[in-house]
This record gives structure tokens, C-alpha cells and sequence, in this order.
């Protein structure tokens, strides 16, 4: 049996971007991962944006506190930047335009660029956009695209460097404590303990407390669905913006010369490896038929990634109220890459009694807004 200040459960976004910093702050780590390569449920099937106004609103501020560590990343971490531009235009239905309006606002405050565009100038930046659907609009100008496998990488080659341990085809088969400490179970019969087990489990993490004895916070993994269009020949989409409806109906962004289109569907789902439905296929497609003037005969491949939510839709880092040593780190959505390196830092700030960092404190960002205790968590209000 080998033995860890802190046992991981999970080795996508969240459990490698904590991992890295727990290291960091000279705990012994072993990260435990279910799949034969980290990242393979959610992560490696993010199309990921970074964008300081998407999302709830702890969202946007651990978006914000993760903007220098994307800038200017540890030494070494990568070998090309994390961030390129990419831009994204969002479009208000009638009746949105009040809700955009308030977008507009908050980003700007925060130091978003954004340039309101009337349907006829989002119509020079995207040619094939049907503007008769869209009352209004705006780009947000610095917006940017987040290489998901730098990212990623980054964050476990950096791990890997300060002596940490990932164990991949790690199934957790058993959880349990003595003495205060946790055993861990795989299903080949190799038993790894620790003081702290972080639960970074994604989808799986109301079973992984199931097993370890503590009580699900009530996670629901959904599905979401994308697909690659090819392009006209008279149509370059080059350097075109993501394009997002307000409502979170659709959107798309040019990909390699296609466009990568998503419904940007939330369909409540099981934990498993999750397929693009044939319904779901369709119904991506006949909307951006309806949003634009191409016109799609086949669409190419596509693909589905589990987005994993409680109850609120905001995320949980903290431990759990019945028993300190298990530290939930679950629940962020569709917004795990974006927020990796503020909700692994976070995290391993608490785990190790730091307490929220101070450039987070001075964002607003509080222990109440992702606790394990919030009455939201139930209710979803």
C-alpha cells in the first residue's frame, strides 16, 4: 500500500489543475484516473472559449482570477501560448436586447472589450448570418480560444516534475477509513491511502461518496453535442468570431475551415461514455440552417462530452460538512476550462488551511459561493 498526504480522484481539468498546485505547495499527491488517458470524458471533448462574461456569476470571477495564470504560465508549462485569439459575437433575440444590454455592462466594468454591433454590421463580420431572427448584438472583442491539451498537459507534465503520481486504468472499486485515514480500492486489487481525498471525479463523484460513506451532493451529468459542417465554397470563414445565441440555443465557430456547431444541449444523463444522439444531430443542424443560409446535406463527424451540474449550476470546492477530510471539486459545468487554474488554486489553498488567495478575495470570490452547505445546492435557487 502506498501512502499520500492527498488521493485524487479524477484526472481531468480539475483534479490535474489542483493536483499541480497541492504539489506546488509540497503535499505528496496521487492523482487516480478510471480511463486509460486523463481528460477523456469532458475535457478532451471541450470546445473550450475563454471569456471573462460567460456563465453564472462565480464563474466569471474565477474566469477573471484564472486570466494571469493563461497569460504568463509557469516555466515550462508549454511551449506555445494557452490562449489565441478567437473573439465571440453573441446575438439577442427581440426581447433579449435588455438581458445583452446587461452583459454588456458588467463586462465592461470588468474590463471586457466589447463593441455593440447592429444586425446589419454582425452581418459585414458574418456573412451568412440571418439577421431577421436577431434584434441586436455585440463582440467581445478579446475573447479567446484555450488550447484544452496544453492546458492539460501542461498542468500534469508540471505535476509530474514536483513528484507527483498519476495512476492511470485506476477503476476505484472500494473507499474506506481507519484510524483517519482513507484506503482506496482499484479493481486490480492495488490499495492507495491518504489523509485527504479530493473527489475530482466529474459525473462519477456522487458515487465515488457513495462508496466512501459520505452523502451525494446530487450531481446531473448532462449531455452535449457537437458537430462539423463543411463550408461552401464561396464561403471563408476565417478569423470569424464564435458565434453564440443569447439563449444558449446554438453556436458556432470556424474549426480548420469548417464550423464546429453545438445546440449547446443539457440533456440530463448517466454517467458513461457518452454518443452524439441521432435526434440531437438533427436538431444542431436544422437549427443552424434556421440561424444562417448554409445549407448542410451531411453533416461530418460529431461527438458528445458529459457537463456535469448541481442543483444552483454553480460548481463546489470545499469539504464536506459531515467529514473534513473529503474535499469535493466537482459540478463546473461546462466552465472547467476556463476556470481551471483559479478553482485548482482555490482548492489547494483550503485543503491546505491558506484560505481563499488574496487576489480572489479581492474579486469578490467568497467560501459561501461554492460551499458544500449553500441552501441553493438543494433548492437550485
Amino acid at each position: 500500500m502506498t501512502h499520500s498526504d492527498i488521493l485524487i480522484i479524477g484526472g481531468g481539468i480539475a483534479g490535474m489543475s489542483a493536483a499541480f498546485f497541492l504539489a506546488k505547495a509540497g503535499k505528496s499527491v496521487t492523482v487516480l484516473e478510471r480511463e486509460d488517458q486523463p481528460g477523456y470524458h469532458s475535457t478532451g471533448r471541450s470546445a473550450a472559449l475563454y471569456s471573462e462574461t460567460y456563465g453564472p456569476k462565480i464563474i466569471r470571477k474565477m474566469s477573471t482570477a484564472s486570466r494571469d495564470f493563461f497569460i504568463t504560465p509557469p516555466d515550462g508549462f508549454t511551449d506555445h501560448p494557452i490562449l489565441t485569439p478567437r473573439g465571440i459575437i453573441m446575438t439577442a433575440a427581440p426581447g433579449e436586447e435588455a438581458k445583452l444590454d446587461e452583459i454588456l455592462t458588467e463586462g465592461r466594468a470588468n474590463g471586457a472589450n466589447f463593441v455593440s454591433l447592429t444586425p446589419a454590421e454582425l452581418k459585414e463580420i458574418i456573412p451568412v448570418i440571418n439577421t431577421d431572427l436577431i434584434a441586436s448584438a455585440a463582440h467581445e472583442t478579446d475573447a479567446m480560444d484555450i488550447d484544452v491539451h496544453a492546458l492539460h498537459w501542461g498542468f500534469i507534465r508540471q505535476f509530474k516534475s514536483l513528484g507527483g503520481t498519476l495512476i492511470t486504468k485506476a477503476d476505484v472499486c472500494a473507499i474506506s477509513k481507519t484510524d483517519g485515514t482513507w484506503q482506496v480500492t482499484l479493481g486490480n486489487g492495488q490499495t492507495h491511502s491518504g489523509d485527504i481525498i479530493v473527489n475530482a471525479a466529474g459525473a462519477w463523484v456522487d458515487d465515488i461518496a457513495t462508496k466512501a460513506g459520505v452523502k451525494p451532493l446530487g450531481i446531473t451529468p448532462k449531455r452535449r453535442t457537437a458537430v462539423m459542417v463543411d463550408l461552401p465554397s464561396d464561403v471563408n470563414a476565417h478569423g470569424w468570431p464564435l458565434v453564440a445565441s443569447l439563449d444558449e440555443s446554438l453556436y458556432f465557430k470556424e474549426d480548420a475551415g469548417r464550423l464546429l456547431v453545438s445546440p449547446a444541449d443539457t440533456t440530463p444523463t448517466e454517467p458513461h461514455d457518452v454518443q452524439p444522439e441521432e435526434l440531437d444531430i438533427a436538431i444542431t443542424i436544422d437549427r443552424l440552417m434556421t440561424a444562417t443560409s448554409i445549407e448542410v446535406r451531411r453533416p461530418g463527424e460529431s461527438w458528445a462530452g458529459l457537463r456535469s451540474f448541481f442543483a444552483d449550476g454553480d460548481p463546489v470546492s470545499a469539504f464536506d460538512p459531515a467529514d473534513g477530510s473529503f474535499y469535493w471539486l466537482a459540478g463546473q459545468g461546462g466552465y472547467g476550462i476556463q476556470t481551471a487554474p483559479a478553482m485548482g488554486e482555490y482548492a489547494a489553498s483550503l485543503i491546505c488551511g491558506g484560505g481563499i488567495p488574496v487576489h480572489m478575495e479581492k474579486l469578490g470570490i467568497t467560501e459561501d459561493a461554492l460551499s458544500a452547505t449553500r441552501p441553493s445546492l438543494v433548492t437550485g435557487k
